[in-house]
């Protein structure tokens, strides 16, 4: 199967890979055979291996031009990438209630909130930095198609999680939680040298793994 059919392909299996094992249903029976830990590292290698076919479907899908490579658009994508590594690096092991997965959610305080402080979805927001910063230089229908669908599905999937924890918190403890403070950590240089290493291991690494240059 190539070309469109794949493309198309690897797109129901996304869609069905995120959709499916997160309801609420699902997830509850998942995490009592799993495990929590194991559910999660399941759930983020399978998306990884699907995301990973869907770059490659969007490669070997026809070609059709919307607009040209240009110089400028390299600079898009390293900006919006260096923030998305700089948002990983602030929230990576940090307590988050207000996301799905989170580690040592019980230990959150709104006083001292972190990166959490100004973005709720730490994940999902680099997801759309990274989706945001490829569109530029990808003026194809395939990959239009695909970086637009990512940017897209993670802009609406913070305001569904959002519903979904407000719901299940109940107004109060959410108006409560939710931080309305500036991170109180966001110059840790431990972790701005963390997301440096991540930008220039993303850089070192695209050629080998996407098979064109970072920088160009």
């Amino acid at each position: 199967m190539t070309g469109w059919g794949e493309y198309v392909a690897a797109w129901a299996v996304f869609l069905l890979t995120h959709a499916v094992p997160v309801q609420r249903p699902v997830k509850l029976w998942l995490v009592e055979c799993l495990g929590h830990a194991s559910f999660w590292l399941t759930y983020s290698l399978l998306s990884i291996v699907v995301l990973a076919w869907m770059i490659e479907a969007a490669a070997r899908a026809p070609f059709v031009e919307l607009w040209p490579r240009a110089e400028w658009q390299n600079h898009v994508t390293l900006t919006t990438m260096a923030l998305a590594c700089l948002i990983l690096s602030l929230a990576v092991f940090r307590p988050n209630p207000f996301s799905f997965g989170g580690w040592r959610n019980d230990d959150f305080d709104p006083e001292r909130p972190g990166i959490v402080g100004l973005v709720r979805h730490p994940v999902l927001a680099a997801l759309a930095l990274w989706a945001l910063g490829h569109l530029a230089p990808n003026g194809d229908i395939a990959h239009v198609v695909m970086f637009g669908g990512f940017l897209a599905f993670s802009v609406f999937g913070m305001a569904m999680i959002d519903r979904r924890h407000q719901h299940s918190m109940g107004s109060e403890l959410w108006q409560r939680l939710r931080p309305r403070r500036i991170p109180h950590d966001i110059a840790n240089p431990v972790r701005w040298l963390a997301a440096a290493m991540a930008l220039a291991g993303l850089i070192v690494l695209h050629p080998l793994v996407i098979g064109l240059p970072a920088v160009w």
